[in-house]
Order: C-alpha cells, then sequence, then structure tokens
C-alpha cells in the first residue's frame, strides 16, 4: 500500500499520546504537524492574556516532543491549509473536533473545500469522553439538568474510549521544520513580564500534564470531596489549563483514576471527581446545542434583569480591591497565578452578579483574559450557573455570603493571609469581617481601613435584599409576559 503525506492540524489536542488524529495520520504514512492562528476568528474567540502566555510554551514542549519540526502559521485557516497542501503535496488533512460554534461552522467549511479538491479529510473525537452529539434524551432533545445527562445520558452509553499509546515512531516529512521567528511574531508573551509568579507555578506540555495527574492521584485523589473545597489545601486536580489545551485528554485522566483504585464509582471521593469530569463534558454539551451561551440567557426571564452599569465597582473586584477578604483573595490569586479556587469561582461570581448586580458577561470576559484554563464552555456555562440564569443553574436566590463561606472554608484565614497579606496579622475572629474589628486590634495588626486595606465597596446585608428584590421584579415581569401571551 502507497504511504501518503498527511497533514496533522493541531489545535486544543497538544500531545502526542491518546491523540486520535495523529494516530491516523502516523497509520497513513509521513506527516506534516501544523498549528495554525487564525486570525478570521472573531474578538470572542481570541484568547485571553493569561491563555496566550500558556499557549506559546505548550507549542514550544509540542515542538520538542515533534523532534523541532511542528510548522507554525498565521492567516485564514483554509488558505493556510491550501498552501500547505500544495507545499508538501499533500494528500490528506486531519484534525481532532472541537467544539465552539465559530470553530464547527469553520470546520465544516474547510472540509468541503478540500474534499471538491480530491484531499482526504477526516476529524476524530480527541478532546470529550461522550460528544455531544451522541448523547439525547428518550425524544431526541438535548438534556438540560446535569444528573441525568450524566448518570443517564452518559454513564449508561458506551465507556469512553480507552486512551491511544503515545507513538512509538512518528515519521515526519523532512521540509516541516519549526521557526522560532514564527512563533515569536504570534505575538504571545506580553512585553511586560507579568506572568513570573504563573512561570513559578505551572509547567505548561504534555510532561506536565502527566505530571500533575500522577500527583493528584497520589496526593489528593482519595480525600477529593472534602479537600477540594478548601482553597488553601491543594485539594483539586489542577489539570483544568492541562485539558484546555489537550495536553493531557479527559480518558487519560478518566482511566487513570480507574486504573490506579478499584471500584472508583463506589469511593465517594473518586466518583464526586469523576463527575467533575462529567461536568466539563455537560459544559461542552449545552456549547454545542446551544450556540449562543457564551453571550445569551439560557433563561429568557433574565433578559429583563436590571443589571447595574459601574465602573468603579467591577474595577474593584477585577483587582480585588472590594473590601470583602475572600473576595479580594480569589481574584488577586486569579491574577497572581491565573487560576483561581473552584469553590472561590463560585463565591467571587455570585458576589459580582448579585452583590453589586453587575452582568454575568462582564465577568466572563475578564476570566478570559486572566484564567489559563479560559475555556468558552466552562466558562460561560459556569458564568451563567452561578449567575441563576443557566441550565441547571444554580438559583438566583442562592446568595453566597463571602464572611461564612470564608469563615466554613478558610478556617484560619491561610488563603486570606496569603494573598491579602495586608491582613495577615489579624485574629482568624475578623480575618473574614476585618471592619468588625475593634480599633484597638486594627491598630494593633497595622489595619487602617481605607488605607492599608480597602473598606468594602457594599453592605452585603443590604446588597442581599437588592438581589432579591431586581429578582422578583424580573419574574414578577415573566409571569406577567406568560399570562398575556
Amino acid at each position: 500500500m502507497t504511504k501518503q503525506t498527511t497533514i496533522v492540524w493541531f489545535r486544543n489536542d497538544l500531545r502526542l499520546t491518546d491523540n486520535p488524529a495523529l494516530k491516523a495520520a502516523i497509520d497513513n504514512g509521513q506527516i506534516i504537524p501544523v498549528f495554525i492562528v487564525d486570525n478570521t476568528a472573531p474578538e470572542s474567540g481570541v484568547p485571553g492574556g493569561a491563555s496566550k502566555w500558556w499557549l506559546h510554551h505548550s507549542l514550544l514542549s509540542l515542538n520538542e516532543s515533534l523532534n523541532n519540526q511542528l510548522v507554525i502559521k498565521e492567516g485564514n485557516a483554509l488558505s493556510v491549509i491550501q498552501a500547505l497542501i500544495e507545499e508538501f503535496s499533500a494528500t490528506h488533512v486531519v484534525w481532532n473536533r472541537v467544539y465552539e460554534p465559530w470553530k464547527i461552522k469553520r470546520d465544516v467549511n474547510i472540509k468541503t473545500e478540500l474534499k471538491l479538491k480530491g484531499i482526504g479529510v477526516a476529524s476524530f473525537n480527541g478532546s470529550l469522553l461522550w460528544e455531544p452529539m451522541s448523547v439525547l434524551k428518550k425524544d431526541e432533545t438535548p438534556y438540560k439538568v446535569f444528573t441525568p445527562y450524566y448518570r443517564n445520558g452518559c454513564l449508561t452509553r458506551q465507556s469512553p474510549r480507552f486512551p491511544i499509546a503515545k507513538p512509538d515512531q512518528i515519521l515526519i516529512h523532512p521540509s516541516a521544520q519549526f521557526n522560532l521567528d514564527a512563533l515569536n511574531s504570534l505575538a504571545l508573551l506580553p512585553d511586560i513580564k507579568w506572568y513570573s509568579d504563573i512561570e513559578a507555578m505551572w509547567e505548561p506540555g504534555e510532561s506536565g500534564a502527566a505530571n500533575r495527574l500522577q500527583r493528584f492521584i497520589a496526593e489528593s485523589a482519595t480525600q477529593y470531596q472534602n479537600d477540594r473545597n478548601i482553597p488553601a489545601v491543594k485539594g483539586t486536580s489542577l489539570l483544568s489549563p492541562h485539558l484546555h489545551f489537550g495536553e493531557v485528554s479527559p480518558n487519560q485522566a478518566w482511566y487513570a483514576i480507574l486504573g490506579a483504585f478499584e471500584n472508583a464509582f463506589d469511593n465517594k471521593d473518586l466518583d464526586v471527581y469523576l463527575s467533575e469530569l462529567g461536568w466539563r463534558e455537560f459544559s461542552y454539551y449545552l456549547l454545542f446545542h446551544f450556540p449562543e451561551l457564551p453571550t445569551k440567557n439560557f433563561n429568557a426571564k433574565f433578559d429583563h434583569f436590571p443589571w447595574r452599569k459601574s465602573a468603579d465597582d467591577l474595577l474593584a473586584w477585577q483587582f480585588g480591591n472590594t473590601g470583602i477578604p475572600i473576595i479580594d483573595a480569589g481574584m488577586r490569586e486569579l491574577y497572581k497565578t491565573g487560576y483561581m479556587h473552584n469553590r472561590v469561582r463560585m463565591v467571587v461570581g455570585s458576589f459580582l452578579v448579585k452583590n453589586l448586580l453587575i452582568d454575568w458577561r462582564d465577568g466572563e470576559r475578564w476570566f478570559w483574559d486572566t484564567l489559563l484554563d479560559a475555556d468558552m464552555a466552562s466558562n460561560s456555562s459556569g458564568w451563567q450557573w452561578v449567575a441563576g440564569s443557566g441550565a441547571d443553574a444554580s438559583p438566583y436566590f442562592r446568595i453566597f455570603n463571602p464572611i461564612l463561606q470564608g469563615e466554613r472554608f478558610d478556617k484560619e484565614g491561610e488563603y486570606v493571609k496569603q494573598y491579602c497579606p495586608e491582613l495577615r496579622k489579624l485574629p482568624n475572629k475578623f480575618i473574614h469581617k476585618p471592619w468588625e474589628a475593634p480599633a484597638e486590634i486594627l491598630r494593633a495588626c497595622d489595619v487602617e481601613l481605607g488605607k492599608t486595606y480597602p473598606k468594602p465597596i457594599v453592605d452585603l446585608k443590604v446588597s442581599r435584599t437588592r438581589a432579591l428584590d431586581a429578582f422578583a421584579q424580573v419574574k414578577a415581569m415573566a409571569q406577567e409576559t406568560q399570562e398575556q401571551s
């Protein structure tokens, strides 16, 4: 059989292990590995600053794995691929599927155009345990609630694909060469080196992902149910950036857990972790079936919600200067490390959309720019969940009390003291509510509210009542509209 030349279009699958498209290409002959920055992407699809930093280093890692032969291009993806086909006399193009709405449309168009020219084209599932088009209710409509989706729609189906082994040998076209200038021309790294703390904490790339997964299994997996809620403890897998860029597949994480522990589904800690992988799947599922999720309220009654516009309050929230310690610690962790603990994400999200009444889309855009794991599916569904406007969302009237959340999940104030060091001398009794500390204690602890640490920008009780009143107003409007129709 004649061996062919196949372009492997890497996207959010920057790995060699468990890469279905790569395996198909290797089986077909020699390959040209390519990464394309598509400059036709809509503004909402352009990666944020933190994600760009990660991408730069992940591409360097992938290139090293590919013997310094990763081709990097920028431009219209179809035009770039057509030029590469001509340059390398390629006969086939393969990729692993992505699920952002604009990318789906683009990929369908590219596949159609290439097939018309006689090029063999194939796409594969390299990013999800269960693809969204394959999971539907009995009436052939998509699920809108997580538990039946995951327990009935997914777990009762065929088990996820077992991971593909790393290829023993890859035959790469000799003319395919990495060009550092091409990578640098993408300007993924900022002029100002604000990422030194991020650099110290993270190891982008496939080996970094493998190390992180093994560490989680060895140190944290069997205490996951409780420790995942404690922001000062490394109780989560910290895999989300690696999963987003595809340096590890969810299949690898899934079967690593099942392989390391017997009867994993009978262990509550492990079952909860596997269900968190299920929540990631559900986010992609919602984005696929409801492509307006990133911009439009899933629950239409929120279209009438009386959001506030306050540049000052939004800025205070973004940079951790709200005067509410657990909120400020979370936002400073995000800015400093490119990451935020999942429990704290819910608390800071609730504070923005409920206590400050600022539109969830403003929070979504800030997270998009500052999170290393910024992911269109998880980010938009997460924000809609906390706002109460999404599928299977937290009820709007569930308003996280940041004081109680801090006192419950950061009892000793370790997390707050790490990211709000100006409060580190405060007794635990006041670490989550410094405004209640007597003046003499504040003086003794070198805390001057309004100077060394902000005064609260909002009264939590008053703002809670305001939020509930706003929701009641929206509910009444929805009821009136329903009665009139």
